[in-house]
């Protein structure tokens, strides 16, 4: 690895699904250290399109900061239903944990970070601890899934079939086959608990595609359960607009703030 750089290993295999397997890129901090804190990086694209080289940015850049980002691929939903997303996002936070020697990081200390259906993706799966339910194919069965952290950038945080209810994406978004049960089911918003791990969400406020009030509604579904929440509000960005480096790295500095209080901060931590 070069002396100060973010050293990338792409195309690593962390499980299986559909058949085929599933891949990620590790991006590994320029010091050479163990016990180092993680975040789990998620691309969007509507459930329908991405790839997980789209958070390159956030990888090298949480990188630099002393984070071992793993980047990760999911089935989309045109080669499989909903929820084989989770379930792939559940078996790369197995995997992690899993093989936290290896990586050479803490697997008490693993946050997730995800942009658009990756923010909703990391929601759910803060919002559904443990090792079930949606473990799906993956690999490594049975290991915990519970994540010290979660970051979400212009969230889709709640579904809704028929009539576009305030602050919703329509559920045909993800899926072809909606129904209501399946719109609530699916809302990160619903999960929301006194279980869930310190929330940071991401949002501007001329989102036309995910509205900005899903970002206000699920902050104030999880201050109502004491959940430490914060909510950060770019005034007139659309959709995607930390994509300009203007944007991008003030809002990855506010990821390291961010994670230095709620994820590095327990390295520190009295037994």
């Amino acid at each position: 690895m070069a002396e100060g750089r973010v050293e990338i290993r792409e195309d690593v295999v962390f499980g299986s699904g559909g058949g085929r397997d599933l891949r990620c890129d590790v991006y590994t901090p320029p010091d050479d250290e163990a016990g180092r804190p993680a975040v789990l990086l998620v691309h969007g694209g509507g459930w329908r399109s991405g790839e997980k080289t789209q958070l390159r940015g956030y990888g090298i850049l949480l990188g630099r900061a002393g984070y071992v980002c793993v980047a990760t691929e999911y089935r989309l939903v045109d080669e499989s239903p909903w929820p084989a997303q989770i379930h792939d996002v559940k078996a790369a936070i197995r995997w992690m944990r899993a093989n936290a020697g290896e990586l050479g990081i803490d697997p008490t200390r693993i946050a997730l970070e995800g942009n658009s259906a990756g923010a909703h993706l990391v929601l759910f799966a803060a919002g559904t601890p443990g090792a079930a339910p949606y473990e799906g194919e993956g690999g490594n069965p049975g290991v915990d899934t519970s994540v010290g952290a979660v970051i979400a950038v212009y969230p889709p945080t709640v579904f809704s079939f028929g009539a576009r209810a305030h602050g919703a994406v329509p559920i045909e978004a993800l899926s072809d086959h909606p129904t209501a049960e399946l719109a609530e089911s699916a809302s990160p918003a619903g999960l929301a608990g006194p279980h869930f791990p310190p929330t940071m969400l991401v949002h501007g406020t001329s989102d036309a595609t995910v509205p900005v009030s899903a970002s206000f509604l699920m902050y104030e579904r999880l201050v109502e359960h004491k959940v430490p929440t914060e909510l950060h509000i770019y005034a007139e960005q659309p959709h995607a607009f930390d994509a300009d480096p203007r944007f991008g790295r003030p809002t990855s500095e506010l990821m390291t703030l961010f994670l230095s209080r709620y994820l590095r901060a327990k390295a520190s931590a009295p037994a």
